[in-house]
């Protein structure tokens, strides 16, 4: 299913409750110095690996290094986890929150779910979207929490990383090699280093959560240069669709890809000013799980440009409501032709499956 997807029931509009379902208090987040989008990071580090600028590679690999670590994996039970399939293809689990979003303010939900997918040859990504109401089976924690089904992003509060990724495995049978925090309120600071982005809204609207002081600011039909409150604004506000969350994914891939293109062609290489800048406001504050290198990566992924990423939505038959919540409903069938192609590495099937 592609983003262009539509669901008619205005429940999805409503977030999931922020009260664990078990009544115990959710784990508290890890504090950091707030962290920005992790995909972007590594996008960035490959458009300067492509310039020519990790030539030295000790500015770039100290910032690999200073990078915040999560603990990913340890407790995830290895006869539990899908089999490589495709060696050398890479998976990387990318989990999102809006900590400026009023009601996630305990930030104990990931409100972004994406498996993106590196290709062997590394000459494209498939970044696919599982919206966070999903409802689905919930791996018991190490903890003995969980168990049951439920909302997907439930397993964070549950059991934080660890259990994402059992739990993301047990949904997908794709094999998760990397995870990566965001923090969708970083792409303030990304949008303003860059100096604005472009984007072509497909409606008017009017977002009520704005950053401006009335939390109130309107959106007209056509292309739109955003500075970053715009543009933050744009990418996390749901409540003024009928079918929230799924236009809210389909922004934050818009605002991905435009973040990408102008960093590719709006002088940011060619500008020290405007690229310290822009590196400062990424890769200062990103967090990924112990084993991951950014500069490898980068290097892996120099010629990838924002023409040859392909963004999707894990396809749903609706929604509908399981006791008091409004949840999604996967089409499980649809969703195993797809992410089977994620595990066999087959790009043209993910492209076909996913339309």
């Amino acid at each position: 299913m592609s983003d262009r997807h539509q669901l008619a029931d205005p429940d999805t509009r409503f977030p999931a409750s922020e009260v664990d379902p078990d009544g115990a208090p959710a784990p508290r987040p890890r504090r950091r110095r707030g962290r920005r989008i992790a995909l972007i990071v590594l996008l960035v580090l490959v458009l300067l690996a492509g310039g020519g600028l990790l030539a030295g590679g000790l500015y770039y690999r100290s910032v690999n290094s200073s990078i915040d670590r999560v603990d990913a994996f340890t407790g995830v039970p290895e006869e539990s986890r899908p089999q490589v399939v495709a060696r050398g293809a890479m998976n990387i689990m990318i989990l999102g929150s809006d900590s400026r979003d009023p009601e996630n303010a305990g930030g104990s939900r990931s409100d972004t779910i994406i498996v993106a997918h590196l290709p062997k040859d590394r000459s494209s990504a498939q970044l696919i979207s599982i919206p966070r109401d999903t409802w689905t089976a919930i791996p018991r924690s190490a903890a003995g929490r969980g168990g049951r089904d439920a909302k997907i992003n439930a397993a964070y509060a549950w059991g934080g990383v660890p259990l994402m990724v059992q739990t993301v495995e047990k949904f997908t049978g794709v094999r998760v090699d990397h995870v990566a925090m965001v923090d969708f309120s970083g792409f303030k600071e990304i949008v303003d280093a860059l100096g604005g982005i472009d984007i072509e809204v497909e409606q008017s609207f009017t977002s009520t959560h704005s950053l401006n002081p009335d939390g109130r600011r309107e959106f007209t039909k056509g292309r739109q240069t955003m500075d970053g409150a715009t543009a933050l604004d744009y990418a996390r506000e749901r409540y003024a669709f009928a079918n929230g969350d799924f236009t809210r994914i389909k922004h934050q891939q818009q605002v991905i890809k435009a973040i990408l293109d102008k960093a590719a062609s709006g002088g940011t290489l060619s500008s020290p000013t405007k690229l310290n800048a822009f590196v400062k406001a990424t890769a200062n504050s990103v967090s990924v799980d112990k084993s991951m290198s950014l500069v490898d990566l980068a290097m892996e992924l120099r010629h990838l440009r924002s023409g040859n990423l392909g963004f999707f939505t894990c396809p749903v038959k609706g929604t509908g409501r399981i006791g008091t919540e409004s949840v999604v409903l996967p089409d499980n069938a649809k969703a195993k032709v797809l992410f089977d192609a994620v595990r066999r590495d087959a790009v043209p099937d993910i492209l076909s499956a996913g339309k």
